[in-house]
């Protein structure tokens, strides 16, 4: 290089030390790597440090080149998460940090091109959905709890806050004047500042809590094992962990938060607004959930409204026959039979398949 017979490398040629780009990546992040130029939130820091940490080691990077070349070491890497049981969001995880880390070294010439441009999205398909515990579980639940995790429970139920979101709550996070929690930027997953209302009856209840403490402490008592030990709160209360609907952990509590508001007759707005979400169909899709009970209460009141009647019912039923030629004759039976006839070719034909 000296006598000019070989070039002068560039900062692109990779081969500074991974682990130095990986440092300067993070300290980016940390600074301004979040939503509009803001740092990264606690967990998503602390997720990019264990990812590259795992990469460095499972690819054995010494210097940023070294990631040239290796998408199928990383597609057989993720294969291999797969086989052990790791559930899709954790691969994607794992796959975006180091796609986000390979795009970042492009674009500050560590790298000429981002060498895993071609690996494919990993289904986040979740294996089980969580489920919206009814009512009556909600009140189980808040009885057989601790009093500290009763409270914990009682203020996510009605706020659908997050366990990040509940855990970075202060005493001067309440709003009394407005009733309402004020959630601090840096702690929300959207980077952005919340009010998030609660009922009069809780606002007491927590200034209570808040005379005992100083205006910096932490207004709640959330455990970092949060599922651990709702599980235990579960099987004291007799409420099963997982059903046919789905498991419940700690954020079943925001699944129920959303299928509450709705079924309070709130508008898709104003559920959207109090789940604090970007996109409406999150909302509707992903968090709020239709109860069996709720769907057959309106069809019922649908019935009255148009003039159904009881008495019609039992007449329609009376001349029903099961094949085997038992009368269907009590009402009580009503909704369960209509199932039965319908399947075995009774009053309904069955409807053709695909519609």
């Amino acid at each position: 290089m000296r006598m000019g017979l070989r070039p002068i490398p560039k900062r692109s040629e990779g081969l500074v030390a991974y682990s130095h780009v990986a440092e300067e990546y993070l300290d980016w992040g940390n600074a301004q790597g979040g939503r509009q130029g803001g740092p990264w939130g606690a967990t998503h820091a602390r997720m990019r440090t264990r990812h590259l940490r795992f990469w460095g080691h499972e690819l054995a990077l010494e210097s940023v080149r070294d990631l040239v070349g290796s998408l199928a070491r990383v597609e057989r890497i993720l294969r291999e998460l797969k086989r052990k049981g790791r559930a899709g969001k954790t691969l994607s995880n794992y796959s975006e940090s180091l796609c986000a880390f390979s795009a970042w070294c492009v674009d500050r010439e560590y790298l000429e091109e981002n060498p895993l441009r071609r690996l494919k999205p990993v289904d986040t398909t979740p294996v089980s959905n969580r489920r919206a515990l009814t009512v009556e579980e909600l009140r189980r639940l808040l009885q057989h709890a601790a009093p500290e995790r009763a409270l914990l429970y009682s203020v996510a139920c009605v706020t659908g806050l997050r366990a990040s979101e509940l855990a970075s709550l202060t005493v001067r996070s309440l709003d009394v004047h407005t009733c309402a929690l004020r959630l601090d930027a840096a702690h929300t997953k959207n980077r952005k500042p919340g009010l998030q209302p609660l009922p009069e009856s809780l606002m007491l209840t927590l200034l209570d809590v808040a005379n005992l403490k100083h205006e910096n402490e932490p207004l709640l008592e959330v455990p970092l094992q949060t599922a651990r030990e709702m599980e235990k709160d579960l099987k004291a209360a007799g409420i099963p962990k997982t059903t046919d609907e789905g498991k419940v952990d700690f954020h079943a509590l925001r699944t129920a938060f959303a299928t509450m508001v709705f079924e309070e007759g709130a508008s898709v707005k104003e559920g959207q607004t109090l789940m604090r979400h970007a996109d409406p169909n999150i909302t509707m899709n992903t968090y709020a959930r239709t109860r069996d009970e709720r769907l057959a209460s309106i069809t019922d009141s649908i019935a009255n409204r148009i003039g159904i009647e009881e008495k019609c019912a039992i007449d329609v039923q009376s001349h029903a026959m099961r094949p085997e030629g038992k009368t269907l004759n009590t009402y009580s039976e009503r909704r369960y039979a209509k199932k039965v006839m319908v399947r075995e070719g009774g009053i309904e034909p069955p409807s053709p398949e695909g519609h």
